[in-house]
């Protein structure tokens, strides 16, 4: 199989005129020629998938597939939102795809998916959007920590405190530091890990303080040796956001998974 991709490749590199890609040892990198002609590729299987659901739109029947990208934080509700989707419309199936901001934000640049789920929308991208729900960040601290149970604690008294942050990049990284930088408050950054299940265990371990979303907690956070601070100024108030590329045309499945979440979302 290998081999006839490899020689179909070389057909169409002399058919083009210009090479596809190039190979280095035995690894294979697409030229900018090569890129182009993926790019192109995605597309066309695009079109077609959003025809197969208006076709099967135009015949009554719901089916088809229906591709999601999310941020990891996302993970604690997003996954509920298909199920009762899927329930009503049997035939459709749901490719979700759960990863770091980064990654999300390189398939939305790639236009690899139909809608992206995430609380800090890249600024330098022309987006739709669509709010889904509110994403309050909040400071957590172990269970036993000085500072829980009192009431309106100064952002201030955090400054001696060492903290356990997301990576860089990631959304809740990016509004914690706006937020801080807007307060004035320069905090001493002791791990960056890359996930909120990661934090959780270190903060509740007594290693620091934590900045995450409320959803990433359980309902009663001293379940998990937690406990939410009530610092002035938070929680940070942030949205999850739908999006797509600007200009992109939604396939009905799509538009009516769009408006599903809106509809859901907004009765929870």
């Amino acid at each position: 199989m290998a081999a006839l991709a490899s020689m179909q490749l070389r057909e169409l590199s002399e058919s083009i005129g210009v090479p596809l890609y190039e190979q280095v040892g035995k690894q294979m990198y697409l030229t900018t020629a090569g890129e182009a002609l993926a790019r192109s590729g995605r597309a066309m299987m695009d079109e077609w998938a959003a025809f197969e659901q208006v076709i099967d739109g135009l015949k009554g029947v719901a089916s088809g597939r229906l591709r999601l990208s999310i941020v990891s934080t996302a993970k604690y509700f997003v996954p509920r939102l298909p199920g009762t989707f899927c329930a009503a419309h049997p035939g459709v199936d749901i490719a979700l795809e759960v990863l770091n901001r980064d990654r999300v934000v390189q398939r939305l640049t790639d236009n690899l998916d139909d809608l992206y789920v995430m609380s800090m929308p890249p600024e330098d991208m022309a987006l739709e959007r669509q709010e889904l729900m509110a994403n309050p960040l909040v400071v957590i601290a172990e269970r036993g920590h000085a500072l829980a149970g009192q009431r309106g604690v100064s952002p201030e008294a955090l400054r001696a405190s060492r903290f356990i942050l997301r990576e860089r990049g990631s959304g809740t990284r990016l509004a914690g530091d706006r937020y801080l930088r807007a307060l004035g408050l320069a905090v001493d950054v002791r791990m960056e890990m890359g996930s909120n299940e990661a934090i959780k265990q270190a903060v509740a371990a007594g290693l620091g303080l934590g900045i995450i979303s409320r959803y990433a907690l359980a309902q009663e956070p001293a379940e998990e040796g937690l406990a939410v601070l009530d610092v002035d100024g938070f929680p940070i108030q942030c949205s999850w956001w739908i999006l797509y590329r600007q200009g992109k045309k939604l396939s009905p499945l799509a538009s009516a998974f769009l408006a599903h979440m809106a509809a859901t979302t907004a009765l929870s």
